[in-house]
């Protein structure tokens, strides 16, 4: 097992959350941070006592002390500053989607392959306490066989950052999308998809995209299942929900229609509400505490995510521990390049399908 993992963090806004993760994680030495603005740069440097730091990220490339860079900037930053890494010889965390083009996906995986070095798209979805829960009723067999899935994220972006308006729907799919296709363990293979209402002009004219909310039906690869994924940015009345639905032949399972309420769980017709477990206990107990805190010092002080997202369902320290340790023990993190790839380009082609008035269009195989 190789020394401490020195890792550095590129983005102070989201990426803060994670700094006490790595700092007290077993296998990792949070070693550097970087955000373009010296001022809050050295702010969050000195209440961590994070003594490397970097306004420029190429400059923290060259840094030969570095192993792996976890990214958190605008999602339009995010292919070039991952492969950017990879070619310089890091392990790349990224925050999701991977990239916002099928090119974008083919670049980041061919680079990925060049390099060597792991990639982990730091997918919330697949290691909130729901999901767990879900993919252990799976594995013990208690769900049975699967026979469809749904999932939804419909959030308010009103007051985030420029490159949010007018966003597409499904370019930030990967929340919906990712549950169904892990706990399914396949990939999207086809996609219908199709817009519905619209968003004002002056938000449209961003991406050229007029859709208030986007549906999509896909096929999975190699299965007989078919999932629903519905996702909407803006003008949708809606309290903000990442939910999936589960339908199997022995359990079905479905999200809580609002937030403070319980999942149900059904057998044939019969429902019942369930308290979903924490699990904290997966983790080194170093970084139990933080699937129930977030980090920030107060309650005015949170990251938007954290406020809106519920902490993501206790996923932070999970995703740290998967990324950390894929890297100590020499295998592919979950999700790796491939997978990322495919629950990114699922949305991507989702839309594109949607721009077509529904026409199916193929996912591309990234393997």
């Amino acid at each position: 097992m190789q020394s401490k993992v020195k890792v550095a963090i590129l983005g102070m806004g989201f990426g803060a959350e994670f700094i006490p993760i790595y700092q007290h994680h077993p296998h990792a030495e949070m070693y550097a941070i970087c955000q373009r603005s010296e001022a809050s740069l050295n702010q969050i440097g000195d209440h961590f006592g994070i003594e490397v730091r970097y306004t420029n990220y190429h400059d923290l490339l060259k840094d030969p002390a570095i192993d792996a860079v976890h990214i958190n900037s605008p999602i339009p930053d995010h292919a070039e500053q991952t492969i950017a890494a990879l070619l310089a010889g890091k392990h790349v965390a990224c925050t999701v989607p991977m990239a916002t083009s099928i090119e974008d996906c083919r670049r980041i995986v061919e680079a990925q392959q060049l390099s060597g070095k792991n990639y982990m798209m730091m997918e919330t979805a697949v290691y909130t306490r729901e999901f767990l829960y879900v993919k252990q009723l799976r594995d013990s067999g208690h769900l049975g066989r699967f026979q469809f899935l749904r999932g939804a994220h419909q959030q308010e972006m009103a007051g985030w950052p420029g490159y949010w308006e007018g966003l597409p729907p499904m370019y930030y799919a990967t929340h919906a999308v990712s549950p169904l296709l892990a706990l399914a363990e396949k990939e999207a293979e086809l996609v219908y998809c199709l817009g519905s209402g619209k968003i004002a002009d002056k938000l449209a004219s961003k991406y050229d995209s007029p859709f208030a909310v986007e549906s999509a039906l896909f096929r999975l690869r190699d299965s007989d299942l078919a999932m629903e994924v519905t996702r909407s940015l803006f003008e949708t009345a809606r309290e903000y929900v990442e939910s999936f639905d589960v339908y199997a032949d022995k359990i079905s399972f479905e999200w809580q229609q609002m937030e403070g309420e319980e999942p149900v769980l059904f057998r044939g017709e019969d429902g019942e509400r369930v308290t979903i477990p924490d699990y904290a206990h997966l983790l080194p107990e170093a970084i139990q505490k933080y699937t129930t805190q977030g980090v920030y010092d107060a309650e005015d002080n949170q990251h938007l995510s954290f406020k809106q997202g519920s902490g993501h369902g206790g996923s932070h320290p999970h995703l740290v521990h998967e990324f950390i340790m894929s890297i100590v023990e020499s295998r592919k993190a979950f999700p790796d390049v491939f997978t990322s790839a495919n629950w990114t380009s699922a949305g991507l082609c989702a839309h594109d399908s949607a721009l077509k008035n529904g026409e199916p269009v193929r996912i591309p195989v990234f393997r």
